[in-house]
């Protein structure tokens, strides 16, 4: 095969491994395509072009990742099937070589990958970053960036790199892409640009022509500029009237030594006022005068079977790489070495779980089970029957069970956790079951009602209710058990009296139930014997939350559960001390809900859609992002569109509203209010996400949908599929980005809610990912919670040392034990 073809199948196989994240090739895919045709002269009919010719006016970037694959994959067997292509010599004219450094009688100053002579600064490692001489005010913007010390500075990683190997002259520029250039600044202005926007303009010439450049706003850049000055540019080239420009690129001066002497210049996250350049002085100088100070954490031997760079080298070529390459190695050994400290953390906490024996057996009579199954008033689901036989299984030895439930809305968890709260009552312990809010702890007890005991008549919709029986619990009386099941609810509304009563029966043991919320983890609270402990909505609660609850019985068995599918990676870290139970089955009958995206143009179509369902007897949610209006963020407040809904577009009907603002004891209320029927629309903010359900509610209505992640919508979507009737949501959105457009697309197709999670993380990242910061997340610098590859090599090693030296004693593993002690202690600190 020629060789320019297996150029090409090198950069595909690379994008391939980068997830199709158009990142195999500086300045992406499309632009690399387009140069490998042009100058190897392959001709139209070529499998390669024929492939391009098919892709969509924006390219391959414009596509998602799914899409992205089968182009790449199409791509690899054109170049494998095409002919072999002749390597057309590129005209001289296009060659634009860096000007060589000039020549100076004093010694040269060091490459970056070079070690410097020691002692120019005076300090260690942990001193303060003023040591690096930076001017007063940058150090003030250092410290508002988090870099208080020289180590700070050294493990303040680049967010990417410009090449400047080769750029391109004017010329010879492509409408649409990420480009660099070097030439002389010509003219250079602060003006009105358009109508009403301030900015500096500049005229960027070289000897094929000149260019426009544009920095909207940012009126301080023509201070730093000066006729006759050269400078490189790098940037996304647009168009003006027909003419090609640049907006806001990144600027660098000639005379930058790191232009001069290398092809890769990183750019690194920075605050305002605080330029490049200053940041860059001062890594290097921390790199020459410390990086071969530092003590590598990782053991010698671990690195050589890994293949891992030494730290100093490592340091040297994150920061000023030699080549793409060399920074891709550097960022694999600190991403490993970030989730290696995750993984030894979790790999123990599993660890010490499972040897802590002592749990208590609870078992499940088959008889009692079968019972308890015919007794139900529908089938179970083949996942709920393997969900329960797992679960029981655990429950049914005396190692500790830590089990996640996940499955979307109405997949019938419940279910599951009621059977394993049935074992523990059939072998004489108690069992609780924890939820996020009061409405949702109401829910579960009502559905414990049901279940439990399918012939009794309900509990009343509202008051305490322990006034339906005994003093603080209701009594059940399920016919399979052969004695009573005693059911509490314990939440913070609760008088003092009622509270004070439930605490006592439960502390007495003749609860044999407990339903509550946080309340159930107030010392005040006491169980009599607790075997197991059930906790909803898990991405909720944090670690120490968890333990928390544990704690109140010794060694309880403990089952969590989530309606927010979780995505591989983070079963493998944030979860990965849990062993996994998926309900992938949705119970039969209940129909994929119909989600459409509304331009705004049809708005009144969707509005008058939820009318004629509410006409039919329905109810419908209207989904709003914020509480109040914000100027800087263009979304629908739920409090205004309360009002507005109210007075102009639903007065003959009945609303209510939710939101995070109100107090626990109003939002209950109002949610009641609607479940009963007494509220024909909703108009809540995302606290509805969570747990309510409204079987008669048949249609969502989300506006501002382009601010919500996929999961998020997932979970909202999930509201109107809690019966047979048809559910219908609709994804309203003003002003979406691309990017957004590209979401709500991929949520109006696809209703699997496990591979939306995993488009999820991959969009937004884990941050995002449960909308708010997760409790117990680890704050990586540079690895990904969406390298499955990266995490599960991390997962082998971390098991490996554990095994060989389970705490970290040994002198090789000291300092990997203190970082693993310091993450650990931050992330238990953030969930306490």
């Amino acid at each position: 095969m020629a060789g320019p073809l297996e150029g090409l199948q090198k950069i595909l196989a690379l994008e391939r491994t980068k997830k199709f994240a158009d990142a195999a090739v500086v300045g992406g895919l499309d632009a690399f395509l387009l140069r490998f045709v042009r100058e190897h002269e392959i001709d139209t009919a070529h499998p390669v072009s024929r492939v391009m010719q098919s892709l969509p006016p924006g390219g391959y970037r414009s596509l998602h990742p799914i899409q992205r694959q089968r182009v790449v994959e199409e791509l690899l067997r054109a170049a494998e099937n095409g002919a072999a292509v002749k390597k057309k010599t590129p005209a001289p004219a296009k060659v634009v070589q860096f000007p060589a450094p000039k020549p100076t009688a004093t010694k040269a100053r060091p490459r970056a990958s070079e070690p410097a002579e020691p002692g120019r600064i005076l300090g260690t490692v942990d001193s303060p970053v003023g040591v690096l001489r930076l001017k007063r005010p940058d150090e003030e913007r250092f410290r508002r960036l988090g870099l208080n010390t020289v180590r700070d500075v050294l493990f303040h990683f680049p967010s990417r790199y410009h090449d400047y190997s080769a750029v391109r002259p004017i010329a010879h520029l492509q409408f649409g892409e990420e480009q660099s250039l070097i030439g002389t600044i010509s003219a250079v202005s602060t003006r009105m640009i358009g109508r009403s926007r301030k900015g500096t303009e500049a005229v960027l010439s070289d000897e094929s022509g000149q260019l426009r450049v544009i920095w909207w706003g940012q009126t301080y850049i023509a201070r730093r500029l000066k006729q006759g000055q050269k400078v490189a540019l790098s940037g996304k080239v647009t168009e003006f009237r027909g003419r090609l420009q640049m907006e806001n690129p990144e600027i660098e001066t000639l005379e930058d030594e790191a232009l001069n002497t290398r092809r890769l210049v990183p750019v690194y996250p920075s605050t305002e006022g605080l330029f490049q350049k200053a940041i860059r002085t001062a890594v290097r100088q921390a790199i020459d005068t410390f990086a071969d100070r530092l003590e590598d954490p990782l053991p010698e031997e671990m690195r050589k079977r890994l293949k891992l760079m030494p730290m100093a080298q490592a340091l040297r070529q994150v920061h000023f790489p030699d080549e793409p390459e060399k920074a891709e190695a550097a960022r694999n050994r600190f991403a490993f070495e970030e989730l290696l400290y995750v993984e030894i953390g979790v790999v123990r906490r599993r660890n010490e779980s499972k040897d802590a024996g002592g749990a208590p057996v609870l078992a499940l009579p088959k008889d009692t089970l079968d019972a308890f199954v015919a007794s139900l008033p529908y089938e179970l689901t083949q996942a709920q029957r393997q969900a329960i036989g797992e679960v029981l299984e655990d429950t049914g030895d005396q190692t500790p069970m830590t089990r996640l439930l996940e499955g979307d809305v109405g997949s019938g968890k419940t279910v599951v956790a009621a059977a394993a709260l049935l074992a523990a009552v059939a072998s004489g312990y108690q069992g609780a079951i924890m939820a996020p809010t009061e409405i949702l702890a109401e829910q579960h007890f009502r559905t414990f009602t049901r279940v439990l005991a399918p012939g009794q008549a309900e509990a009343p919709g509202a008051g305490p209710w322990f006034q339906a029986s005994a003093p603080g619990y209701l009594v059940l009386e399920p016919p399979y058990m052969g004695r009573p099941v005693r059911v509490a609810l314990l939440t913070g509304s609760l008088r003092a009296s009622e509270k004070l009563a439930v605490q006592e029966a439960i502390a007495a043991g003749e609860v044999d139930i407990a339903v509550g919320t946080h309340a159930l983890l107030q010392e005040s609270v006491a169980f009599h014997r607790l075997g197991l402990a059930v906790i909803d909505e898990q991405h909720r609660f944090g670690v120490e939350q968890r333990s928390a609850l544990r704690e109140k019985g010794g060694s309880p068995h403990v089952l969590v559960m989530t309606a927010t599918p979780i995505p591989r990676t983070l079963k493998l870290t944030v979860f990965g001390d849990l062993d996994i139970t998926v309900l992938a089955e949705m119970p039969p009958g209940r129909p994929k809900v119909k989600t459409y995206r509304v331009l705004p143009y049809r708005r009144d179509e969707a509005i008058d859609f939820v009318r004629r369902k509410i006409g039919e007897g329905r109810q419908a949610f209207i989904i709003c992002p914020l509480v109040e209006e914000s100027e800087s963020i263009e979304a629908k407040a739920a409090v205004q569109e309360y009002e507005r809904l109210s007075r102009n577009v639903f007065p003959d009907l009945r609303l209510g509203l939710l939101h995070g603002r109100m107090a626990s004891p109003e939002k209950d209320a109002v949610m009641r209010a609607f479940r009963d029927h007494e509220s024909d629309i909703l108009v809540s903010t995302a606290v509805v996400e969570v747990g309510v359900d409204v079987p008669n509610a048949t249609v969502i209505l989300i506006e501002g949908a382009e601010r919500f992640g996929l999961s998020q919508l997932h979970q909202f979507r999930g509201r109107v599929r809690r019966s047979a009737e048809q559910g219908y949501c609709f994804l309203l959105s003003d002003s979406p980005s691309p990017e957004s457009e590209e979401r709500l697309a991929i949520m109006e197709t696809m209703d699997d809610g496990f591979r939306l999670a995993e488009e999820d993380l991959r969009l937004r990242g884990p941050g995002e990912y449960f909308g708010t910061r997760q409790s117990g997340m680890p704050d990586l610098r540079v690895a990904k919670l969406t390298d499955v590859e990266m995490i599960t090599r991390a997962r082998q090693e971390a098991t490996r040392i554990l095994e060989d030296d389970g705490e970290l004693s040994r002198p090789e593993h000291r300092m990997i034990r203190d970082r693993v002690s310091r993450l650990w202690d931050r992330l238990n600190a953030d969930v306490s």
